[in-house]
């Protein structure tokens, strides 16, 4: 399938730390941006079948290798990567596959590569299932989303 957008701005969440309601704002995939609902955060909190745990320096840097690794596999142009501790953030141009594809070929590389290093990762989720695919229509919107990722994160404190 031929995506007609030169760029996609990908993002997905470790595991259990960004939930619905969750207080610093989240997504609902159908609805968009959403803000806090304590009691819905609870309620998803409560039915978590793992312990959080977030991805410290050596974790980061498996991800960001992997991720460089598949992109250069597949010809796809990379124009911004930044692996979090509780979330990723890629800014890619993938123009002969479906979206959803291109995430979850980045997701499952990732997560095999942590499962080989780290045994904290093994028989339990890494991600959250899916992630945000935003479509990127022009240079300009990729040039923002590169900032976005590689700069304004920073500022945000959003790996708390």
């Amino acid at each position: 399938m031929t995506q007609e957008h030169p760029g996609l701005f990908i993002t997905w969440t470790v595991y259990g730390t960004f939930l619905p309601g969750d207080a610093r704002g989240w997504r609902h995939r159908n609805v968009g941006p959403r803000v806090a609902i304590p009691k819905l955060d609870a309620w998803h909190r409560e039915r978590l079948n793992h312990e959080i745990i977030t991805l410290d320096e050596s974790m980061r840097a498996k991800v960001d290798a992997a991720i460089r690794e598949i992109c250069t596999f597949r010809f796809w142009p990379l124009w911004a990567l930044a692996v979090r501790s509780n979330h990723v953030h890629v800014v890619v141009t993938a123009p002969e596959y479906k979206p959803t594809l291109v995430r979850d070929q980045l997701k499952a590389k990732a997560t095999r590569e942590l499962r080989r290093v780290f045994s904290a990762w093994n028989n339990r989720p890494v991600w959250a299932v899916k992630g945000d695919i935003e479509y990127l229509d022009s240079v300009e919107e990729i040039g923002q989303c590169v900032a976005y990722a590689s700069e304004a994160q920073d500022r945000k404190d959003r790996d708390q």
